[in-house]
């Protein structure tokens, strides 16, 4: 309950009453430590712990194994899991679970591939949970062939709502939307209920199968039949509607999800505003970015450079003013192509020395991105940066930013996570 005040108490009339604290008193404390992320202090209670007698068990160590892992100390967590095992203890499928799963996150897809493989050669059975990180590292890692009949996994567990999302998910990114949505329609009929992340991964899978007018079908009639909506499930199929050049469609969905007040987020927005600037609606999406601003909720830098790469594309120097203005006082860093673009402008004006001024201060917070500052003092860079950037009416590079930041954090990894 986060009372520590009173846990310290407690404690220490035990330490008065000569009470021994038992191996589930040290891991309570060990864990609370380590949630609070003062792992020194919980490695120091493992070892008193130790000094006393009391010998912790696979429970305690898993909790500081878990917390190195994820404060990337891998180092002492491997030192941690082999003094563990000299001691006799055998790791469970928990921990085995935790290895994988932290792995995975980290990255480390080669040792988490490892850690999975060495259960099979010490005869234990995996998990849900087991196959759901397995399955969130295959698709972070891209290296789908490692489960080529997803089937198969089923016949050694008993699958929950995590692990058919986490399946969902991979079908989707291996390139198999179609087998997504049917895998949709048989969790439906084993009794599963979806929950959002699923409805989210659906609709990705429909777009993916070209079933665009069928997703958005879905989509308004998910939409309309819930009490509650997610932000990210508007944000999903508005990606999905641009990705297949549906920009007017993706705008509709965005500008009718406003009007009737659905709960969005910068994130939502942010795509939205892609949308109406990718089917030509430039007044729309000035508005919607001051209502945005209004709902309070803060833009984030793609969204930014993406408004100022179109104020550029116009030639409105005062806009490009008003945004450089705004993006100094939130601390918002400018992008290589709006940089290069602002340096190389035409005009003369007083708008544009002001401009001038505006970027020198950029400058001087440290706005300013580091490989367009290096193109300056680089005749070559320059040119090679240049060329990168030469075809901007044809290739809206802030634009896409903005898709890619959306699903950077992608659903589908989402609906597969595991605490």
């Amino acid at each position: 309950m986060d009372a520590l005040l009173e846990a310290y108490q407690l404690l220490g009339l035990m330490v008065v009453l000569g009470i021994q604290f038992s191996v589930n008193v040290w891991t309570i404390l060990i864990h609370k430590h380590c949630q609070l992320g003062i792992l020194d202090v919980a490695n120091k209670l493992l070892q008193n712990m130790l000094h006393t007698g009391c010998s912790p068990n696979v429970v305690t160590y898993t909790t500081l194994i878990k917390a190195y892992m994820e404060s990337n100390r891998v180092t002492d967590a491997s030192n941690l899991f082999n003094h563990m095992r000299s001691a006799g203890h055998t790791p469970d499928l928990v921990l085995w679970n935790v290895l994988i799963d932290c792995h995975s996150k980290a990255g480390r897809h080669q040792d988490a591939l490892g850690v999975f493989r060495s259960l099979s050669k010490q005869n234990i059975q995996p998990d849900p949970y087991t196959l759901t990180s397995w399955l969130s590292m295959i698709c972070q890692s891209r290296m789908f062939d490692l489960l080529p009949k997803p089937a198969l996994v089923f016949r050694y567990i008993d699958p929950d709502l995590v692990f058919c999302n986490a399946l969902l998910s991979y079908l989707v990114k291996a390139g198999h939307p179609s087998d997504a949505a049917e895998f949709y329609d048989l969790m439906i009929e084993l009794g599963f209920a979806p929950d959002k992340y699923s409805f989210a991964v659906l609709l990705s899978a429909l777009c993916a199968a070209g079933k665009i007018y069928e997703a958005v079908k879905v989509y308004r009639g998910g939409v309309m039949s819930s009490q509650e909506t997610d932000a990210r499930i508007h944000t999903v199929i508005i990606v999905e509607l641009i990705k297949a050049g549906k920009y007017l469609m993706a705008a509709t969905v965005f500008k009718q999800a406003v009007v009737r007040k659905y709960p969005l987020d910068n994130v939502a927005y942010a795509v939205g505003i892609c949308a109406l600037l990718r089917s030509g609606r430039t007044p729309d999406a000035c508005t919607f970015y001051d209502q945005m601003k209004e709902n309070g909720l803060k833009p984030n830098a793609h969204t930014c450079n993406m408004m100022l790469f179109t104020f550029y594309k116009e030639k409105d120097l005062q806009k490009v003013n008003q945004m450089l203005k705004e993006m100094i006082g939130s601390r918002i860093e400018l992008s290589d192509r709006n940089f290069l673009n602002l340096c190389n402008f035409p005009c003369r004006s007083d708008a544009y020395y002001s401009t001038s001024n505006l970027l020198a201060e950029m400058r001087e917070m440290g706005l300013l991105p580091a490989k367009a500052l290096h193109a300056l003092s680089s005749d070559k860079y320059a040119e090679s940066l240049e060329e990168k950037y030469e075809h901007c009416a044809e290739v809206n590079t802030e634009l896409n930013l903005v898709l890619d930041s959306s699903s950077s954090e992608d659903l589908s990894d989402v609906a597969a996570s595991v605490g």
